[in-house]
C-alpha cells in the first residue's frame, strides 16, 4: 500500500529535474569553487584578498607545500585577476604579507618570482613584476624618513628592506638571450638602504644592516666585482667607523665587528665564487663546492647543494633568528649577559679545543 501512495504522489508532483536549484534565503549563488556563471570564473570565497589571503596564511604554516600547490594557485589567479585593478591589489596583498610577518619574506619572494613568470595578466600600467617593483619603488623613496622615523614605523621599514633582500636573491629574470639574471635594479636600491640605515646608526638600524648583509652581502660583493666596482669596501668601512664613533650599544658593535670578520673570510667561502650569470650547477661541477655547511635542528647536515636547501634554512633562520638575545632595538632580553661577550676567559678545556680547532683550520687552508 505504501509503494501505490508513494507513485501516485509521484505521479501528481508538479516537481521537475530540470528546475533551477533551490538556495535557502541568505545564502549566496555566486561561488561555487570556481563554476562559471554568466562566463566569469568564480572561488569558492567571497573575495580576491579572501582567496590570496587565505593560501599564504597556509604556506607560512606549511612551506613545504609550496611545490605542490603553487601551480593550482597560479591558474585559480589567473581566472580572477583579469583587470588592472585586480593585479594591483594582488601586488598590495603579497606585499603587506611579505612585510607584515618577518619569517614570510622568503617564501613570498618565492610567490612573487612564480607568479612574475606565470601570471597572464600584463596590463599597460605594467606586468605583475613592474608593478610589485613599482610598489617596492614606493617605499624606497621614503628611506631617508624611515629610517629616522619611531620605532614602529622603522619596525616596517626594516621588515621593507628584508623582503627587497629576499626579493634580489629570488626574484629572476629573463635575459634576451634566454639567460636568467638577478633584477640589476635593486643592487643600487639595497645600497641606498644601507647607506639609509648607517647615516642614523640606532641600534634597529645597525641590526636591520647586519642581517640585510648577512643575507645579501655575498651575492652583493660577487656581482660589484663583476663591474669593477668596490662598494662593498666602502660599506664595510662605513660600518667599521661606526663602531668607532656611533653612540650605539656593545653588542650591536660586536655584531658588527662579527660581520666585518665574516666578510674577511670572503663570507665563509674558500674561495671566489663563479659570477651568478656564468656558473650553474648543471655546467660547473664546483659550483656548491665552496658552499658553507649547516645543520638542521637533528644534527643532519646539509648544503646549497640539498633539493631542499631552502627550505631547510629558511628553518634555521627561523631557530636561530640571526640575534635571540636582542630585541629590535638592540635591547639584551637575557637577563643575565651574553656568554660569548663577557670578559671571562674560557673554559681550560674549551680553550684546548678550540685551539686544536684553529691549528686544524689552518692545517687545511695551506693544504
Amino acid at each position: 500500500r505504501s509503494s501505490d501512495l508513494a507513485s501516485s504522489a509521484a505521479t501528481a508532483s508538479q516537481l521537475s529535474v530540470n528546475a533551477p536549484e533551490f538556495y535557502p534565503p541568505g545564502y549566496s549563488n555566486a561561488v561555487d569553487n570556481g563554476v562559471e556563471h554568466n562566463g566569469c570564473p568564480t572561488l569558492p570565497y567571497a573575495s580576491l584578498a579572501e582567496y590570496v589571503q587565505d593560501f599564504l596564511n597556509h604556506l607560512t604554516e606549511q612551506p613545504g607545500t609550496f611545490e605542490n600547490e603553487i601551480s593550482q594557485f597560479t591558474e585559480l589567479l589567473n581566472s580572477w585577476v583579469v583587470t588592472e585593478e585586480t593585479l594591483k591589489e594582488l601586488v598590495e596583498l603579497l606585499y603587506q604579507q611579505a612585510t607584515a610577518l618577518p619569517n614570510f619574506s622568503y617564501m613570498a619572494a618565492r610567490v612573487c618570482n612564480y607568479l612574475s613568470h606565470h601570471l597572464t595578466m600584463s596590463p599597460q600600467s605594467g606586468n605583475f613584476r613592474q608593478l610589485l617593483l613599482q610598489r617596492c619603488q614606493t617605499e624606497y623613496d621614503k628611506r631617508e624618513k624611515a629610517a629616522k622615523a619611531d620605532d614602529s614605523a622603522r619596525k616596517q621599514f626594516h621588515a621593507f628592506i628584508l623582503f627587497l633582500g629576499e626579493l634580489y636573491l629570488n626574484l629572476d629574470i629573463k635575459g634576451a638571450r634566454g639567460q636568467t639574471t638577478r633584477a640589476e635594479i635593486l643592487q643600487g636600491a639595497l645600497r641606498d638602504l644601507l647607506t639609509a640605515l648607517f647615516s642614523n646608526p640606532v641600534d634597529s638600524n645597525l641590526i636591520c644592516a647586519v642581517k640585510l648583509l648577512k643575507l645579501t652581502g655575498s651575492v652583493l660583493e660577487d656581482a660589484w666585482k663583476e663591474k669593477g666596482k668596490n662598494y662593498m669596501e666602502q660599506i664595510i668601512e662605513r660600518m667599521e667607523n661606526v663602531v668607532l664613533d656611533a653612540n650605539c650599544s656593545r653588542d650591536v658593535k660586536q655584531m658588527l665587528l662579527k660581520l666585518v670578520e665574516l666578510r674577511s673570510s670572503n663570507w665563509g667561502r674558500v674561495h671566489t665564487a663563479s659570477t651568478h650569470s656564468d656558473a650553474t650547477p648543471e655546467n660547473d661541477p664546483n659550483y656548491f663546492m665552496n658552499e658553507p655547511t649547516f645543520y638542521t635542528s637533528d644534527g643532519v647536515p646539509f648544503t646549497a647543494a640539498d633539493p631542499d636547501y631552502q627550505e631547510k634554512y629558511q628553518e634555521l633562520l627561523d631557530r636561530e633568528d640571526f640575534f635571540p638575545e636582542f630585541d629590535e632595538n638592540g635591547t639584551d632580553l637575557s637577563g643575565g649577559g651574553d656568554p660569548y661577550l663577557d670578559d671571562d676567559e674560557m673554559d681550560p678545556e674549551i680553550e684546548e679545543a678550540y685551539e686544536k680547532f684553529c691549528l686544524e683550520s689552518e692545517r687545511k687552508q695551506k693544504q
